[in-house]
């Protein structure tokens, strides 16, 4: 089976959980502290990958750095995750839940890659496009990139809209050369 198959069955089960133990929001927040804090130590991951690591050594790195931080419900998921020598892919479960969590509470993530930071006008501006077009409400990721010259890229789940000067010069020099 692939792992974002059981990542999102683990996902989908820890929801559940959260919401009959009345947790979700706390259980949310500590899914957003594991993925950060595996996305800033590749260390942590490497460790919870490696075949040569033991599971009593990898129970014990989670538990060190989450049992004081995390709520009982996290943290008795990552002890079955990590009994069921799934501990590999906490990362992708996390992920998962993220993706769950919003869904159920009607969110949608967008990024937009400008070349300059965003005024206040056009951040609701662009906030309101997304929440036009998913009726959803919208969580913003600014993101700036200095070769976009001009225009913007906004992402928007699998979607993404390309008003950038950098793409229409790769359109013009296309159309040149042909």
């Amino acid at each position: 089976m692939s792992v974002s198959i059981v990542a999102s069955r683990y996902a989908k089960s820890l929801i559940e959980l959260a919401k009959e133990q009345n947790v979700l929001d706390t259980v949310y927040q500590d899914m957003l502290l594991f993925k950060d804090t595996a996305d800033k130590n590749r260390g942590l991951m490497l460790a919870l990958k490696s075949p040569v690591v033991r599971h009593e050594k990898k129970s014990g790195i989670l538990k060190g750095l989450f049992k004081e931080r995390v709520s009982p419900v996290s943290f008795a998921i990552f002890d079955i995750i990590t009994k069921k020598n799934r501990e590999a892919i906490l990362d992708e479960i996390a992920i998962e839940f993220i993706k769950a969590y919003n869904s159920f509470k009607g969110i949608e993530r967008a990024t937009v890659v400008t070349p300059t930071p965003l005024t206040d006008e056009l951040r609701k501006q662009f906030s309101d496009i997304v929440a036009k077009a998913t009726g959803k409400t919208v969580e913003l990721a600014e993101k700036v990139d200095n070769a976009l010259i001009g225009g913007y890229v906004l992402t928007v789940g699998d979607r993404q809209i390309d008003a950038s000067l950098r793409s229409r010069l790769n359109e013009l020099k296309l159309q040149l050369v042909n």
